[in-house]
């Protein structure tokens, strides 16, 4: 695609999403859902893959409740990985993370976390590959960084993510508010 063809793909997205309602919160009420942030990284969205993740995570009985595509810079990227600030690899995510655009979503279903995460496979592609062929970085990642896809790892670590890229994200139980979206 044409830099300008990228640049208009990108505001239309950003557009759609502006006009998204808001998202409520992690809860776990009466209808036993949760939600967790999916992102595809750089090279997933470079590599064309977002259309076949996003197909999976359906299938796979997510709903994808809102999703951006945003171009993070060092600042952001930084911030977002700060718990790994401190390990050898850190400036080499960074540059990973800001080297193209990524889709950030937010999915809906009863265990989101875990099913996410078991969805995507082991961080490292390499080893997904193998036992977990399956999986969406055994699909599409090439080792333990350009893994193609970031899931949260906890419930709390979901709430503070999506916080993250989502900053209208209410707080609450979304059996009692899920109505209101």
């Amino acid at each position: 695609m044409s830099g300008f063809a990228d640049q208009l793909l990108f505001i239309l997205l950003l557009v759609s999403v502006s006009l998204s309602p808001p998202v409520r919160c992690l809860g776990d009420g009466a209808n036993g859902k949760e939600r967790t942030l999916a992102m595809i990284k750089p090279d997933g969205v470079s590599g064309n893959y977002t259309e076949e993740i996003k197909r999976i995570i359906v299938e796979s009985s997510f709903s994808i409740v809102r999703e951006m595509l945003t171009q993070l810079d060092n600042e952001k990227a930084s911030a977002f990985y700060d718990e790994h600030s401190s390990r050898s690899f850190f400036p080499d995510l960074v540059t990973y993370m800001t080297s193209g655009p990524v889709l950030v979503m937010v999915l809906e279903k009863r265990d989101a976390v875990s099913d996410w995460r078991g969805l995507i496979g082991p961080t490292d592609a390499q080893k997904a590959k193998i036992s977990h062929p399956h999986s969406i970085r055994a699909l599409c990642g090439k080792d333990s960084q350009s893994n193609c896809v970031h899931g949260s790892d906890s419930t709390s670590s979901a709430e503070r993510e999506i916080k993250f890229f989502f900053d209208d994200v209410l707080s609450g139980d979304i059996a009692s508010q899920h109505d209101e979206l």
